[in-house]
């Protein structure tokens, strides 16, 4: 028995969605402040023994952030158990607790939270007439937090995640149409006294690894005293009877010291002599505070700990981090094998970033080795080397839409082999996609290199800030990964950026041809030809992908670079390339010469002689903020990234701005229209009062020659 299926309805950032999980090992991968966390806590408020009964009264903060008014809206955590046993017991559990009504025995089950308005608030909706706004409002007005009640429930047949089913189930407010049938069965039968999951499941959280010294200092969240605590109930009775006996004699010889005797009777003594006999006390001791009690005894211990070969044990706060968190994992996961040896239907483990403070070696090992027989593990992460070594099929990557942050399963849809090649494609370097909010891929380590340095050297932002990564795919089997993102699968923007390899010289045959000069050519007309037709492929595969979008370089990317306009830069590394003067001076005229069959054969020859990766790092060394952005490229940025908001659209003209004064641009007056000049544009746009598009007019109108205008001329923005 494992969760199949986790739904969410308007619980914190999540508005609707499903987490589709399978046995053994899961991940949940998504970035920092998107909801792992939230997951996990909607589990646990059904799962978790140690969580307190009062986390499901749940806060008006516990609503989804999205919704306009949480008033009369329901939060649901629904899950899903699959392969459940035939054997009796966990049928009649499952029967009588979570199993679907009309099934003499049934494979899955379903265990919900609902929160949602009392009966008479619902009773008040659903007398609402059809439309009446006016006083569907002023109900809603009178709703607070206190009008809202928990039910757990069981054998639910509700897909909760269906919009239509939630409008039958809670109410349609747009329309005002809300059920009469206010207990409606669909949402599953109450669970009472009788049924307590707690007793048949094994459920252990480990939260992420964070501050755990301070846990082993909390008894109550201390690790190691949960685990000693436990055993005290197995202990060895002959054993610790000999552990009791020692305790009662060293008791008994420390209260019987002279010092401690004397002591006793100057304090007694002292209190005669003050308050008299009558209202003395007629008797004192001292007594030792050992205690013979297991769980008291093994509260006194500690766990010490050395780190390296000088044989030095250490308390756990002078360790590193990750070797506190390393043995904080280890207890937990001690703890949860301890819990095994129960008769449980399901054993649960939920592992929450486990990657803090730890080597990227450990992280791999520490998921590879993590498997436990008949355990269900869950991990959250934003670790790459952690999502490396995770199965794409049990992967569920957290992503945001306009309507909240929703769960996306990669391989939906997906045949196996496909599978088996996006599998391989995900290394370390390459799942940046899984975390990032849109991807471009590219085929080379040019592109790689040079695409995020461009960027910041124009525009002045990196692409991490805005949250893009550059794949380099490493040849052109873009399909491989590009088949993740789609309306079924993962729904973020992707772009796809190759060369079309479309020839720049004379490519006819000539009997004078030497056997080099035939080769290129040959060469050359192959690689045109290819280009078309990977055109003709990737477009006819994407053409209906809204995800998705090709854009193309006509000739390949260093020779579309240095025709943009960007020959300087090229010029600026020769001395690194050639020794010779000669040779330096001939590659620069063709550099410069504007006619395309030369500087494209130079910078080609450029670039296979150093080997196109090295080429580029040598390349970015010479960009400057003069760089001229290729328009596909731009194109390509826009289309993955979409609109640009307007602290990036004012950092971006701040960047140009400050660029033109270093260099002493004198800006020239404003534009005949009005607009206004552009230092007090920029401040007008800052405080909100200016749309971009003036403050772009401003800008262009006094420095009609910056490089970044085209750029500018091509993005999208509100």
């Amino acid at each position: 028995m494992h969760i199949s299926r986790v739904t969410l309805r308007n619980y914190r950032n999540f508005k609707n969605s499903n987490f589709v999980l399978k046995e053994g090992v899961n991940t949940i991968v998504g970035e920092n402040g998107s909801g792992k966390t939230n997951v996990f806590r909607a589990i646990r408020l059904l799962l978790d023994d140690n969580l307190r009964r009062s986390a499901m009264r749940l806060e008006n903060t516990d609503f989804f952030r999205g919704l306009q008014d949480w008033r009369g809206h329901w939060i649901i955590v629904s899950l899903e158990f699959s392969n459940l046993s035939v054997d009796e017991a966990i049928q009649s559990l499952f029967f009588h607790g979570t199993g679907g009504i009309d099934e003499s025995q049934t494979t899955t089950g379903t265990y919900n939270l609902i929160f949602r308005p009392k009966e008479n608030i619902r009773k008040l909706l659903s007398d609402l007439r059809l439309g009446d706004q006016a006083n569907l409002q002023a109900i809603l007005d009178t709703i607070t937090i206190d009008d809202y009640e928990a039910r757990i429930t069981g054998r639910s047949t509700a897909d909760f995640s269906n919009d239509d089913v939630y409008k039958a189930i809670v109410g349609d407010f747009e329309n005002v149409i809300f059920p009469r049938d206010v207990s409606n069965n669909i949402i599953g039968t109450k669970l009472g006294s009788y049924f307590s999951i707690y007793d048949d499941i094994s459920f252990t959280y480990i939260k992420a690894l964070r501050d755990v010294v301070s846990d082993f200092h909390n008894n109550r969240t201390n690790p190691l005293l949960q685990l000693l605590k436990a055993k005290s109930g197995d202990i060895n009775r002959q054993e610790f009877e000999k552990i009791v006996a020692t305790v009662q004699k060293l008791n008994g010889d420390i209260e019987s010291l002279s010092d401690v005797s004397q002591v006793r009777n100057d304090i007694h003594n002292t209190l005669v002599s003050a308050a008299g006999y009558s209202y003395s006390p007629k008797s004192m001791s001292i007594e030792s505070g050992i205690s013979e009690k297991a769980e008291e005894i093994f509260q006194s211990l500690s766990l010490r700990v050395g780190e390296d070969e000088s044989m030095y044990e250490g308390s756990i706060h002078e360790i590193s981090l990750g070797g506190a968190n390393l043995i904080f994992l280890a207890l937990k996961l001690l703890s949860f094998k301890y819990q095994q040896r129960r008769e449980t239907f399901a054993n649960i483990l939920l592992i929450e970033e486990p990657e803090a403070h730890i080597h990227t070696h450990i992280q791999r090992t520490l998921f590879q080795n993590l498997e436990y027989q008949d355990t269900q593990i869950i991990y959250s992460t934003h670790s790459t080397h952690i999502s490396d070594v995770s199965n794409v099929e049990s992967m569920n990557i957290i992503g945001k839409t306009d309507n909240g942050y929703k769960a996306f399963q990669p391989t939906i849809g997906l045949a196996p082999k496909e599978v088996r090649a996006i599998q391989r494609y995900l290394d370390a370097k390459r799942s940046n996609l899984l975390f990032s909010k849109s991807s471009v891929l590219v085929e080379g380590d040019a592109e790689e290199i040079l695409i995020p340095l461009m960027i910041k050297k124009v525009l002045g932002i990196s692409l991490d800030e805005i949250g893009m990564s550059v794949i380099n795919i490493g040849s052109t089997g873009f399909d491989n990964v590009a088949k993740l993102f789609d309306d079924s699968r993962i729904n973020k923007k992707c772009s796809i950026v190759t060369d079309l390899d479309a020839t720049f010289f004379d490519v006819t045959e000539n009997s004078g041809d030497g056997e080099k000069l035939k080769s290129m050519k040959k060469k050359a007309i192959r690689s045109a030809k290819s280009g078309t037709e990977r055109k003709v492929k990737l477009d006819g595969e994407y053409l209906k992908n809204s995800w998705v979008n090709c854009f193309y370089a006509k000739h390949t990317f260093e020779v579309d670079y240095v025709q943009s306009g960007n020959q300087q830069s090229v010029i600026d590394l020769l001395s690194d390339v050639y020794k010779k003067a000669d040779k330096i001076q001939e590659a620069t005229i063709e550099l410069n010469s504007g006619k395309i069959h030369l500087y494209g054969v130079r910078v080609l020859t450029i670039a296979n002689k150093e080997g196109k990766g090295w080429f580029a790092i040598q390349l970015g060394d010479t960009l400057n903020p003069d760089c001229i952005l290729p328009s596909y490229i731009v194109k390509a940025i826009s289309f993955a990234h979409g609109k640009f908001k307007p602290h990036i659209l004012s950092k971006i003209i701040h960047y140009r701005l400050q660029h033109n004064i270093a260099k002493k641009v004198i800006p020239k007056a404003p534009l005949p229209s009005g607009a206004p000049f552009i230092n007090q544009a920029i401040q007008q746009f800052d405080k909100g009062t200016l749309s971009f598009n003036t403050l772009f007019d401003s800008f262009k109108a006094a420095y009609p020659s910056d490089t970044a205008i085209a750029a500018l001329d091509t993005i999208s923005y509100d």
